[in-house]
């Protein structure tokens, strides 16, 4: 079996290139472009996947990048095909038994479905499944490559890639002992996590939260573990790279990965993110990045519905991605105001009535020009989007459940605040009562040992299953050493006699500038700490310890040998991401220099950072790891089981604690 060890470079010269641009470049270049018998006629193949490397393909490249590379024919393996016995096929699937029986099915015998095949697996293959293909003779001429990819992930984002583990909270945290499903859930992470750094070429130091009794009479329990476990299996995945002869894996540490679990930080998985992004995903009903928005016929009929994804190339999307919901609003209106103002129709259209304009007068004079263009139709569209949240944000009166949430969360709100609020808006969206109480579960987590969490869910009227959402909260439950300091969110056992609960402290160094802009997730703490060397050992251990280039040195010895500057040693040429922040912008078309400059506001970065986080990671910290890339000059990747909205995080806590009802009923019995 050969490894697919090629150096991306050579498709971008000597520029670096962010984590989805290689994981890209891989799938196109490494697989699709070599996949090509020099004595075919035609250059046209069918490229054949299974259910989860369709959607590792689809995260990373567009059909126009596919066809370009030749494929005429995108096929499902699990579904009966036309044969092309003309054609060759490239096979993208991961290394199972069902596959490759599919896979020696359609090339075996005297009539194959496909000409010759190039098969690439997304994983490492096991012995067994190598034998069983070599045992079948007839398709041996038929078999023009053969190669572990090892991409078995998926990039949603320019610095983000999940697991597609959206069961993890009920198979992880849904026992008190690890079971078969549970086993299998950490292992399919570990070798998707593994392949990340196979396919980037580079090794790590692993570092992870530390298991930590709550008290020396209560046993660690297995959630307590799940770092820990997860930490040693994606040890030995890389390991296994490590020590393959024909495989160009790096043999010292060129970045760092820390692991983490929902319990250092629950409050950002429900509280309300303010960001444009985060507004979009939480509030309109959007299916994954696919949103759909009414305009104008062009015949003068009914408005018409069109679809259209928000997501890196659109260079307004970039623009405003992370940008406060009321920053993006003023600067929509401004980049309009800016158009008009330079175009004469639109002053002439727009003098008529006198007055300051709006910006929806604004989008209308300028979708009634002719030279309305897909750049200005997406301006547009954005405008109309801006204005539908602000619009649910005063209907549901969002703002005052945000001032209470992040008063709750710094410690300025409590009881009598949460009271006062239910007492006074009985007709509050069930779902802000119920997301405010989760919050308050997390910051008053005493309140479980007594009857005040019950009768404020009564109060608020939250009918049985969401109360097991608040309830459940209490199994996400942190360590210890939340209590000596703000690394970890959440602790069951607070000082009663503390007059603040709050679980962040606010950060001195940075001004917020929007209201409602004073939250952050914990991971950006955690992640500063440890870009400068500042995670304590003993609550985020490292299980390179052992290796020469970490054991035995000093402090300073160990620090220099993760200097957060330190040149890149990645094996494959990278070219960096950039966080979508404010540029000056003075018209509606000056957001393509976001997607120009992207990929050049630094030439030079440090080592790789990766977070990875089991149960779901948010917006805000996506976010963070956009920040952070410019901020520390290193690219942050955020890994998770999966990337969740509040409502989708609701849901799987709720189908968690049916899984403990038998055993914690005294919980329901308030």
């Amino acid at each position: 079996m050969s490894m697919s060890d090629s150096d991306t470079s050579s498709q971008g010269g000597s520029e670096y290139k962010n984590f989805r641009q290689i994981t890209r470049d891989r799938l196109l270049y490494e697989m699709l472009r070599t996949a090509r018998s020099p004595d075919s006629k035609s250059n046209w193949k069918v490229l054949i996947m299974d259910k989860v490397t369709v959607k590792i393909m689809s995260c990373s490249c567009k059909m126009a990048d596919i066809t370009d590379e030749g494929v005429s024919l995108v096929e499902d393996i699990n579904k009966r095909r036309q044969p092309l016995p003309t054609m060759d096929a490239v096979y993208y699937i991961q290394p199972t038994k069902e596959n490759v029986v599919m896979l020696l099915s359609d090339m075996s015998g005297k009539t194959p479905l496909y000409r010759d095949a190039y098969v690439f697996f997304s994983s490492s293959v096991p012995k067994e499944l190598v034998n069983y293909i070599k045992k079948e003779q007839s398709i041996k001429s038929r078999l023009r490559a053969m190669k572990e990819m090892n991409l078995e992930y998926f990039a949603i984002d320019s610095q983000c890639f999940i697991t597609d583990n959206t069961m993890v909270l009920e198979e992880l945290y849904g026992n008190e002992v690890m079971t078969r499903k549970g086993d299998e859930c950490l292992n399919v992470m570990a070798n998707r996590i593994a392949t990340v750094f196979a396919s980037l070429l580079e090794f790590p130091f692993v570092r992870y939260r530390a298991a930590k009794s709550l008290d020396p009479t209560t046993m660690t329990t297995i959630r307590d573990l799940i770092p820990t476990k997860l930490a040693a299996a994606v040890w030995n995945c890389l390991i296994k790279y490590k020590a393959l002869k024909n495989f160009n894996f790096p043999q010292t540490e060129t970045c760092e990965l820390l692991i983490l679990d929902r319990s250092i930080d629950q409050i950002a998985p429900v509280i309300h993110e303010w960001t444009y992004d985060a507004m979009c995903h939480d509030l309109l009903n959007m299916d994954g990045n696919k949103y759909v928005h009414e305009v104008a016929s062009k015949t003068g009929g009914l408005p018409e519905k069109k679809e259209v994804l928000l997501e890196d190339h659109d260079p307004v999307w970039l623009e405003l991605r992370h940008s406060h919901i009321a920053d993006a609003s003023v600067r929509l209106h401004d980049k309009m105001t800016s158009f008009v103002s330079k175009n004469k129709a639109a002053q002439m259209h727009g003098s008529r009535g006198g007055g300051e304009l709006s910006t929806r007068d604004l989008q209308k004079m300028v979708q009634a020009l002719p030279q309305y263009s897909e750049q200005i139709d997406k301006l547009s569209l954005h405008v109309d989007i801006a204005d539908k949240i602000n619009k649910i944000i005063r209907d549901l009166g969002l703002k005052e459940v945000g001032q209470l949430e992040q008063d709750l969360v710094f410690g300025d709100a409590g009881t009598k605040e949460v009271i006062n609020f239910l007492r006074t808006h009985p007709d509050a969206a069930r779902e802000n009562k119920l997301r405010l109480l989760m919050i308050y579960a997390a910051t008053h987590p005493e309140k479980f040992e007594s009857d005040k969490l019950a009768k404020l869910m009564e109060l608020a009227r939250l009918p049985q299953d969401d109360m097991s959402a608040v309830y459940n909260m209490r199994f996400l439950e942190g360590s210890s050493d939340s209590k000596k300091n703000s690394l970890a969110a959440f602790s069951l056992k607070f000082d009663v006699h503390k007059k603040k609960h709050g679980l962040r402290k606010d950060r001195t160094d940075e001004e917020a500038a929007w209201q409602l802009s004073r939250f952050y997730p914990m991971i950006e703490e955690l992640i500063e700490k440890l870009s400068k060397n500042e995670l304590p050992k003993s609550d985020y251990p490292c299980m390179n310890d052992p290796s020469p280039t970490f054991h035995g040195r000093t402090q300073s010895e160990s620090a220099k040998a993760v200097e957060p500057h330190a040149a890149a040693h990645s094996m494959r040429s990278r070219r960096t991401a950039t966080w979508a922040r404010p540029r000056d912008s003075e018209d509606g078309y000056s957001s393509d220099s976001i997607l120009r400059h992207a990929s050049s506001d630094f030439k030079k970065m440090g080592r790789r950072i990766f977070v990875f986080i089991v149960g779901g990671a948010t917006r805000s910290e996506l976010r963070v790891c956009h920040k952070l890339t410019t901020k520390l000059k290193r690219e942050v990747v955020l890994g998770s089981s999966s990337l969740d909205d509040p409502p989708q995080f609701i849901t799987k806590l709720k189908k968690v604690v049916l899984l403990y009802s038998t055993t914690h009923q005294h919980l329901f019995k308030r």
